[in-house]
Order: C-alpha cells, then sequence, then structure tokens
C-alpha cells in the first residue's frame, strides 16, 4: 500500500508530470506531419474515372435486367403453375436487388476513395 501511495505522491508532486485535466505545457511543439497533399497523375484519375464509370452503369444495369427478367419469370411461374419457375424468379428477384446494392455500395466507395486522393 505504501508504493501505492509514494507513486501518487511522487506523480502529483513531480512539476514536469501533467495529468490529462491540466493545462497543456507553455512550450507547444511544432507539427512534424509536413503538409502534403496526396493525388494521382492526371494521367491515370481520367481513364481510370471513366472505367470505374462504365463498370458500374454496366453492373446496374444487368442488375435492373435480372430483376425485370425475375418479376417475369414469376409472373409466368404463377400463371402457368410452375411453381419452381416462380420460385427461381423470386430468388432472382432478390439477388438483382442485392447485387445492385452491393454494385452501388463498392463503385460510390471507389470514387470516395479516388476523389479523397485527388
Amino acid at each position: 500500500m505504501s508504493q501505492i501511495l509514494h507513486a501518487v505522491s511522487t506523480l502529483l508532486s513531480d512539476p514536469h508530470t501533467h495529468i490529462l485535466a491540466d493545462d497543456p505545457p507553455a512550450t507547444s511543439v511544432p507539427n512534424p506531419i509536413p503538409s502534403y497533399k496526396p493525388q494521382l497523375p492526371s494521367n491515370v484519375s481520367g481513364p481510370t474515372g471513366t472505367i470505374l464509370g462504365w463498370v458500374a452503369g454496366g453492373g446496374l444495369a444487368l442488375a435492373v435486367l435480372g430483376g425485370l427478367l425475375g418479376w417475369a419469370a414469376v409472373a409466368v411461374g404463377e400463371n402457368s403453375e410452375r411453381g419452381g419457375m416462380a420460385a427461381r424468379g423470386k430468388k432472382a428477384i432478390i439477388m438483382s436487388l442485392i447485387a445492385g446494392i452491393g454494385i452501388a455500395c463498392t463503385s460510390g466507395l471507389v470514387f470516395a476513395a479516388y476523389s479523397m486522393a485527388a
């Protein structure tokens, strides 16, 4: 117990020790991190953005097409009493929705990463 009291006493009485609630020291330390703005080379950022835009747009178009074909399969399956076709159509609708959300989120993250660097 005396070691704990001695440590607390030393901590509180030492003028070079700073507790979180204390004021900061009078001398400030200069910022060691240099001011640098990272950016992509201009000959890379343009084509990369174009390629990512086409890939994301094509993927979303295919996801919409898959959803429409899924709805068509559900309609044909229900009207012709083909339960398997209707079930596969419902699964296609759900998977197209998940794929579209995934493509949109991924392309958004990639564009955000490239815009941070630019």
